[in-house]
């Protein structure tokens, strides 16, 4: 096909080879491509006086000439008369050069890839004529065709071809080109068959359905006020501070409206979010997907643009807001993180180019039965480069604190869901994904190289070892994971009739034998509460008033319990229904005593979890964990102690599993001394009974429960108390 029917076609894969400018000692050779146009004039970009016209070249919407006296160190511009109107544009491929540093040493560092490619805003000057304009670059390695589409050329295929490079992105700089400005990407496969429009692998921004268009967006634009905040978390030990996460689903908190139906923004959730965070006492919000998905029911776990802040809520400047409020109040936002698999739509990553460019090819890989989605190739070294490239662009420019990476599992075993003849072993017949892991662990490594603040925490359901080590000690490099075991297990305990635990109590201290082994997280996620498991009140058995006594002595018995926490949403209310993603938050239970007094005992949790050093500083130090009494099964009593780690405090919890009484309980003790109770759960601010235990004791030389000293407590039905030793 001649290069004119490639033009019209929308098939040229070298429009630099023909558009544009060519260079003579004295002259200018120009070729530009406007099919709608009925003349082309050129003009000196700086004066703006005529340096002569353009002739159509067999009226196919080519036109050319030689303008004399253009150098290549000048800049021009067309004037376009269309249909009896004139529009100056700057012609874009007299920026040859400018384009291909696009791709200049991208490959060299994950960073590049957010720096270089996708829409980079830039400033290009020649010769004294400076004009903003927009550098485009995509990866779209087997494709015939790429063209820049928009609302600044009509949609049209034709009017900005992009160009080819040797590393398959494909190049473009437009001159003039505003922020907001839309546009996606026309790509042809092969065979030169059109393929549905794509979003920008790399947009930064971008719209809601119908469009799903990409957003040229400008980064350097928004000023952060999050220095000191960042500074502390770089020289904090993320092991002994107090780490209490708030999950939430930032489309389900808050539905103002009558009837609910409209999402906060995140300038709103900056506020009221926030402000309630801080009076509760978490130090950690972590988001459901923020990156931007079309289906609302997948919760942000089918993510279509990994780059973009899902525009639900505002946009990129207001998610930054909405963080930096966070940090000047003290609280730290983590992020779900999905690089395990992405949705088909066609906007989006599947067979992007024609091609497998970013899934693998062979769907016992590269397709996940669970979701109906596409499986990252983990051993395509640029697929690799955009997944650790994306790890670190919202630590570098969202200052997110932490990613808390979802389906880790999923990402480590090649038979994950899978049954036999329905998956591909690795090298070594095994059915570890060696490129997964590979990945993890220099995700990993990239992460803490780079932003000392931060945090990485896997949802890691299986046993595969150290997760949560160090990469040079052969592990994955994470510095957290969730402990998926001891949320099943106590879930599965706690859901049972007291006159039953008895034979499960096992359930509730197992979790001991391996709760150093990894850097555990305790989680009572979203996924605890919800398709039909029950909001967390609902699992508990029992009338009324047990259900919610279940409930505050589960959860003070999960703050003692060595490891950060985490909570979703409404579990701090006694949610009374399972979550739904498409209404808010039952905020009006709290009218009725027994769910203001469940969110009165979360907040003074949060505040003792924060305020004693015992139950934060060794949650992953054996030192820092000694059983007093694990075997009373009869009873349904469980008794431990935390320890600090200046040795100076000790906080016993003793947890009645049972909705009988125990008066005169004795525990044994470490030390000779005063006690103090800083906590009972049954206290009548919680909606308790009332049953009170001494404020005060002191140890009694009574030897108990293999200790020298002894206390007497009142245990209170369904209740768990945390009593506090100091040393003087």
């Amino acid at each position: 096909m001649h290069f004119e029917g490639q033009l019209e076609h929308a098939q040229c894969q070298e429009p630099f080879a023909v558009l544009g400018p060519k260079f003579t000692d004295s002259s200018a050779f120009i070729q530009c491509w406007q099919p709608l146009a009925t003349g082309v004039e050129v003009l000196d970009a700086l004066s703006r006086e005529s340096l002569g016209q353009l002739t159509s070249v067999n009226n196919s919407g080519l036109f050319s000439g030689t303008i004399e006296g253009l150098s290549a160190e000048s800049a021009y511009q067309l004037k376009v008369s269309t249909g009896g109107q004139d529009t100056v544009i700057t012609d874009p491929y007299q920026f040859q050069t400018e384009a291909y540093h696009a791709v200049h040493f991208i490959d060299h560092q994950p960073q590049n890839l957010y720096r270089q490619a996708g829409a980079q805003r830039i400033t290009v000057s020649k010769n004294g004529f400076e004009t903003p304009a927009v550098r485009f670059a995509v990866f779209a390695p087997n494709a015939s065709a790429v063209s820049l589409i928009g609302d600044f050329n009509g949609w049209d295929g034709r009017l900005h071809p992009m160009q080819k490079t040797d590393l398959g992105y494909w190049v473009l700089l437009v001159p003039g080109l505003d922020e907001g400005a839309r546009y996606k990407y026309q790509v042809k496969d092969a065979q030169g068959h059109q393929l549905p429009h794509k979003a920008d692998p790399l947009g930064f921004y971008a719209e809601q359905y119908p469009s799903h268009a990409s957003l040229v967006y400008d980064h350097q634009r928004y000023q952060w006020q999050d220095e000191a905040w960042l500074n502390k978390a770089a020289k904090q030990d993320k092991y002994a501070v107090p780490m209490s996460i708030y999950e939430v689903h930032l489309g389900s908190w808050k539905r103002p409206g009558k009837p609910e139906q409209r999402y906060l923004s995140y300038r709103e959730l900056a506020e009221e979010l926030v402000a309630y965070v801080t009076d509760m006492g978490y130090t950690h919000i972590e988001l459901l997907p923020v990156s931007e998905f079309p289906f609302d029911g997948s919760w942000g776990y089918q993510p279509v643009g990994l780059f973009a802040p899902t525009s639900r809520f505002g946009s990129p400047d207001d998610f930054k807001y909405f963080v930096d409020t966070c940090h000047q109040n003290n609280i730290g936002v983590i992020i779900d993180w999905v690089p395990a698999h992405f949705p088909e739509d066609g906007h989006g990553l599947a067979r992007f180019d024609g091609t497998h460019v970013y899934e693998y090819e062979d769907p016992r890989r590269g397709w996940h039965p669970d979701w109906n989605s596409c499986i990252y190739d983990f051993g395509k070294e640029t697929v690799r480069q955009f997944l650790v490239a994306n790890a670190l662009y919202w630590l570098e420019h969202f200052h997110v604190d932490g990613l808390r990476v979802d389906a880790v599992a999923s990402m480590l075993y090649l038979d994950y869901s899978r049954e036999e003849g329905e998956w591909v072993p690795n090298v070594y017949g095994g059915n570890e994904n060696l490129e997964a892991i590979s990945l993890l662990r220099w995700m990993n490594e990239e992460v803490y190289r780079h932003f000392p603040h931060a945090m990485t925490i896997a949802e890691e359901s299986t046993s595969f070892p150290k997760v949560s080590r160090p990469v040079f000690d052969g592990g994955l490099g994470f510095g957290f994971k969730w402990n998926m075991g001891w949320m099943h297990d106590s879930l599965h305990y706690i859901s049972k009739d007291p006159a039953y635990r008895v034979y499960h109590h096992s359930e509730m201290t197992f979790s001991m034998v391996y709760a150093f082994d990894e850097n555990f997280v305790l989680p009572i996620s979203h996924d605890e509460v919800v398709h039909g498991k029950g909001s967390l009140l609902g699992k508990m058995p029992g009338d009324e008033w047990q259900q919610a006594a279940n409930h505050r002595c589960y959860a003070a018995f999960m703050f003692g319990h060595p490891g950060k926490k985490l909570n979703f949403m409404g579990n701090e209310l006694g949610q009374s229904s399972e979550w739904n993603h498409d209404a808010s938050v039952d905020w009006r239970l709290l009218d009725f005593a027994k769910h203001a007094g469940i969110q009165a005992l979360y907040r003074q949790l949060n505040q003792l979890y924060r305020a004693l050093p015992a139950l934060h500083e060794q949650d992953h130090n054996p030192a820092g964990f000694d059983w007093i009494d694990l075997h009373n099964n009869e009873q349904s009593v469980f008794s431990f102690v935390r320890h600090n780690l200046a040795g100076t405090q000790q906080v016993y919890v003793i947890s009645n599993m049972t909705p009988v009484p125990r008066p005169q309980f004795r525990v044994g003790v470490m030390q000779t001394g005063d006690y103090e109770l800083a906590l009972n759960t049954d206290d009548s601010v919680y909606w308790g009974s009332g049953f009170t235990s001494p404020q005060h004791c002191s140890a009694e030389p009574v030897p108990w429960n293999h200790q020298p000293f002894s206390i007497n407590v009142n245990l209170p039905p369904l209740a768990t108390l945390f009593i506090v030793f100091n040393k003087e």
